[in-house]
């Protein structure tokens, strides 16, 4: 049996489909689905356009244009409890030498900290989580 991989609370992380290269994300185990920041959501029949600003509301000069395949539509429930219909897609993923798909929710997190939540059924069967480390995959 292969021993799980240890990672950090939070990591970077790379959507490459999406055009992202570079993204702190919290890794949270509390979450079922991963969620990432999106603003400007658009939908174009069975297509998402949305567009993220990676680093800051703070830094609006960065931004990066995204279209994606929209595979479903689902109320989620956050940690204070509000429900919330969201769109999901499904892209790639990159934590250092490891990638595999994942579904993500997308949402407004202006206001976060951090533009993604990479919840456990990613994380499932992969990863073992550290709380008190952070960036561990180079």
């Amino acid at each position: 049996m292969q021993v799980p991989i240890t990672i950090g609370w939070r990591e970077w992380v790379s959507l490459p489909e999406l055009g992202i290269r570079h993204l702190k994300a919290k890794i949270d185990t509390g979450a079922r689905t991963s969620a990432l920041h999106a603003c400007s959501v658009a939908r174009q029949k069975e297509k998402i356009c949305f567009i993220i600003r990676p680093h800051s509301r703070h830094s609006p000069k960065k931004i990066i244009k995204c279209k994606a395949d929209l595979i479903d539509e689902r109320e989620i429930t956050d940690s204070g409890g509000h429900k919330e219909l969201r769109y999901v897609i499904k892209t790639l993923i990159v934590i250092g030498k490891y990638q595999w798909p994942i579904e993500i929710t997308l949402t407004s997190r202006d206001d976060m900290r951090f533009k993604m939540l990479l919840g456990r059924t990613a994380l499932k069967h992969r990863f073992i989580v550290d709380p008190g480390r952070s960036y561990l995959i180079v």
